[in-house]
Parts: C-alpha cells; sequence; structure tokens
C-alpha cells in the first residue's frame, strides 16, 4: 500500500470526464455559477442543511448543463462514495483519538502542565502552543469548549486582558483545523485533488507555525487596543453568574488575588478523578496526538531522501505513513496508554470510541456530498473549461485556488463547502502542477477558506458567545484574526511556491 496518493479512485474518476461536453463553454460556465448560486442560496437563505443544498447544488449544475439525469446521479453517487471510502475513514479514526484524549483526560493534563510552567508574560504564546497541540486531533468546536474555561481562568488569575491570551488561543486552534491533516478540510482538498498527503503535512506545518505566530500573540496586541475586555466585564458566558462587581460563582476566589499575582499552578486545571481512575501523564498525551503525525512526516521525507521505491526501507515507512495505518496505529496506541492507561475499564474505552462518531456524522455526509458535487462539474465538461480559461489568461493555479475558497467563504460562511467547491473547480489544473506545487493548493484552498469569518458562519457566535463579546467585538478581534490567517499563510504560500 502506497502513502504517495491518499485517493487513486477520485482520480480515476476525474480523469473520466466526459470526452464530448454536453453544452458549449458559455452554457457550461452558467451551469458552474449558478450551481454554486443554489448551494449558497439554499445554505444561507433557505437555511438547508448543507448535505441536501450540495445535492440539489449538483442536481441544477447538471440540468442547465443539458447532462441526462441518469449521468447526473451517477457522476453524484462516483463521487460520493469515492470521497466517502477515502476520507471518511479518516475523520473517523481522527475523531477517535481526539474523543479518547479528551475523556482520558489527557488534554487538561497537557493544558495543567504547560500553563503551570510560565509566568503571565509567556502566557500569550504557551496558549498558542497548547491550542496548536491540542488542534492536531480535536475539531475546532472541541477545542473551543474545552480551551475556553482555561483562557477565563488564566485571564482572571494573572489580570491579563481576555483578547491577550483568547486570540493565540482561537489562532492555534483555526490555523491546524484549516491547514493540517488530519482536519476534514485539508482532507477533502487531498482527496479531491489527488495530493500527497505527507508533503501537504510537511509543508502545512511550515506554514503554519509562522501563521499562529502572527494571528495569534503578535495580533493579539492590536486587538487588545480595539477590543480592551477582561474578565471580571459584566458579561462573559465562561462567567455567566458574573456580577457587575466582578464577582464570578464559578471562582470566588479569583477577585481576591494579589495585583499582577498568578497564584494558579498545574492543579488548578485538572479536574477531581473519578473512582478509579489515573491521571494521564504528559509524555503520553503528547505521543498520543503527535504520533499519527510523525509517521506520515517520517513518511514524506524519506521520499524525499529515499528515491528508490523499491528500497526495503522506504517500503516499510511507507507503509506506516500511509494515512489509514498511522491513525489506526495512533487509535490503537490512545485506546490503550490513554483509554485503559487512565483507568477506564475496556467497556468505558469502548465507549469513549463510540461517542466519537455521532458529532462527525454530519461532517461525513457534507464532505461526500461535496464530492458528488465536485464529480459532478468534472464530468459536465465544466473543470475543461476552467482549466482553459485559467491557462489562457496565465493566472496562478495558487490563486485562483485562494480566491474561490474566499469568495465561497464569504457567501456561505462555511469553511468546509468553501474548501470542497474550490477543490472541485481547481481540479482540473492538478495535472499541470508538480506534487510540491499540488500540496501547496491544498494549503491555498485551506487559506482562503478561513477568510473573514462573519454572522452566517456558526464559529463566529460560537466565539461570540463564550466570550461574550459583542457582533462589533467578535467583527474586531475573531474576524480580523481569522482574516490575516487567511492573507498572511497564503502569502507565506505562495513564497514557499517559490522554492519548491
Amino acid at each position: 500500500m502506497s502513502g504517495a496518493t491518499l485517493t487513486p479512485t477520485i482520480l480515476h474518476l476525474a480523469d473520466e470526464a466526459a470526452k464530448t461536453p454536453y453544452a458549449g463553454n458559455g452554457q457550461l460556465v452558467l451551469a458552474c455559477v449558478l450551481g454554486i448560486l443554489t448551494v449558497v442560496v439554499l445554505i444561507t437563505v433557505a437555511k438547508l442543511h448543507p448535505f441536501l443544498s450540495l445535492m440539489l447544488g449538483s442536481a441544477v449544475l447538471g440540468a442547465v448543463a443539458t447532462v441526462p439525469p441518469a449521468d447526473i446521479v451517477a457522476s453524484f453517487l462516483a463521487g460520493f462514495g469515492a470521497t466517502t471510502g477515502a476520507v471518511g475513514v479518516l475523520i473517523a479514526l481522527g475523531a477517535m483519538i481526539g474523543k479518547l484524549l479528551e475523556d482520558s483526560g489527557g488534554a487538561t493534563k497537557i493544558v495543567s502542565t504547560m500553563v503551570g510552567r510560565v509566568g503571565p508574560g509567556g502566557l500569550p504564546w504557551v496558549m498558542a502552543a497548547i491550542a496548536a497541540i491540542l488542534g492536531l486531533p480535536l475539531f475546532f468546536e472541541v477545542g473551543v469548549v474545552l480551551l475556553v474555561p482555561v483562557v477565563l481562568m488564566v485571564a482572571r488569575r494573572t489580570g491579563l486582558s481576555l483578547m491577550k491570551v483568547g486570540i493565540p488561543a482561537l489562532a492555534g486552534l483555526s490555523v491546524l483545523h484549516g491547514l493540517v491533516p488530519p482536519h476534514p478540510g485539508p482532507l477533502t482538498a487531498i482527496g479531491l485533488l489527488g495530493a500527497d498527503l505527507g508533503r501537504t503535512l510537511l509543508f502545512g506545518l511550515i506554514v503554519a507555525i509562522p501563521t499562529v505566530i502572527v494571528a495569534g500573540p503578535v495580533l493579539a496586541t492590536f486587538v487588545d487596543r480595539w477590543v480592551p475586555k477582561h474578565v471580571d466585564s459584566p458579561v462573559l458566558v465562561g462567567a455567566s453568574t458574573t456580577t457587575a462587581g466582578g464577582g464570578s460563582g464559578r471562582d470566588a476566589g479569583a477577585s481576591s488575588r494579589e495585583p499582577g499575582g498568578y497564584p494558579a499552578s498545574p492543579g488548578d486545571f485538572e479536574e477531581p478523578l473519578p473512582p478509579g481512575r489515573r491521571r494521564v501523564g504528559f509524555a503520553t498525551a503528547i505521543i498520543a496526538i503527535t504520533l499519527p503525525v510523525v509517521l506520515m512526516l517520517i513518511d514524506a521525507i524519506t521520499k524525499l531522501l529515499v528515491t528508490d521505491k523499491e528500497n526495503g526501507t522506504r517500503k516499510v515507512v511507507d507503509f506506516l505513513g500511509t494515512p489509514v495505518v498511522a491513525l489506526l496505529i495512533a487509535v490503537l496506541f490512545c485506546y490503550i496508554a490513554l483509554g485503559l492507561g487512565s483507568g477506564m475499564t475496556r467497556q468505558q474505552a469502548s465507549d469513549s470510541v463510540g461517542a466519537s462518531f455521532p458529532p462527525i456524522a454530519s461532517i461525513i455526509l457534507i464532505v461526500a456530498a461535496g464530492g458528488g458535487f465536485k464529480q459532478t462539474l468534472v464530468d459536465a465538461g465544466v473543470g475543461d473549461v476552467i482549466k482553459d480559461w485559467a491557462t489562457g489568461v496565465n493566472i496562478s493555479v495558487l490563486l485562483l485556488g485562494w480566491l474561490v475558497a474566499v469568495l465561497i467563504r464569504l457567501g456561505t460562511g462555511s469553511a468546509t463547502v468553501a474548501t470542497i467547491t474550490a477543490a472541485g473547480i481547481v481540479g482540473p489544473l492538478a495535472s499541470t502542477l508538480t506534487t510540491n506545487h499540488l500540496a501547496l493548493l491544498v494549503l491555498a484552498i485551506g487559506c482562503g477558506s478561513l477568510f473573514f469569518s462573519h454572522v452566517n458562519d456558526a464559529g463566529f457566535w460560537l466565539v461570540k458567545e463564550y466570550f461574550g463579546l459583542t457582533v462589533g467585538e467578535t467583527i474586531k478581534s475573531w474576524s480580523v484574526m481569522e482574516t490575516v490567517i487567511s492573507v498572511f499563510g497564503f502569502a507565506l504560500i505562495m513564497l514557499l511556491s517559490t522554492v519548491v
């Protein structure tokens, strides 16, 4: 089994695009525009679920392109099935790791250890690092839920403003969510474009680290001036019992801290253990998170250094670095070291794994429907029109992918829909790119999918409510941060494209 390509089936399907277009170029472009508009309007105006919106968008696209109804159904189902098989398994395995990390107390252990060892001056940087580490296996929403109580406690006990602590944490989560597999967005783009996962992961980390720094601790200094929010402000979700005087029913002793004091200790962030349970070690939790990433990175680096595909070492590393294998190994490690190792019974550990499935069902269906939409677009002949146009005007494929993702993101508010749609539109241009630049195209689309989150994005309201902000304050903090991530990250990608 080779880890060079995540989804050969999807690539094969893309190669099967209709040899004779069903309609002229103008009609095919119109079909593409109307198909995308259908998805946008159904999601934003009709409030229809993205899964159904993508199905109906595929139908409109095919109908306007005069594709026979039976062929529309066949194309959609082919793309749906191929994407489910390629991406769905990886999303499920990643969710298992995140759930075991959460239920075992491993995530809390990472937070308590790292926060408890630094002073107030280093906290913005530590919060960014914690969020980036936890952002590897956890979905964005789960990471927010886990980190917000810590952000509030740290801000309260140190006297730091909420933005100086919160923006770095949000930046770490968002960057990892948008750029680094095994998150659904990057995985979907990798699958639809046929990119190499190992190289995408390697380049993603290269781009992610400086982007987290700039959009996190550095930007937080400016956001703090625009949104001077403190934990003893009258309205905060994390302190819903807070009175105008600044006391909190959740942490009554916080208001009596000494000015500038920092009494937090690692134990302050850890919940009491249930009977029979043990605390997970910090090293164990870190290994659990980074194991699949390390395996895939070793595979990517080995491919660059050992060009002989028949080399014995490369074959072994290639197998272990295959995404499904790497994530499966990590799940088994987490089951034993985090689940059973924390004192869970076998049944409790199994239940924890099972509890990871319901939250991702909708994500997998949306991703798979996006694969169906993409295949309908390709089979209708739209891909060839876009390819010819992009070649004729000599526009950068990376820029085109970023711009399309930005437009869909602004219209739908969904990073996942933006990623799927953009990957489908620029997919026919993938054959013109090198392996390295194809990986960068995945990242460019990922950056575009994060651009300016606003009121049509569920994440916007999640941040607003959890941090107790007004709509204006959320725009000046969260929306600005997302835009900085998108623009700065894309600038780094363009720079990287000149040397790889």
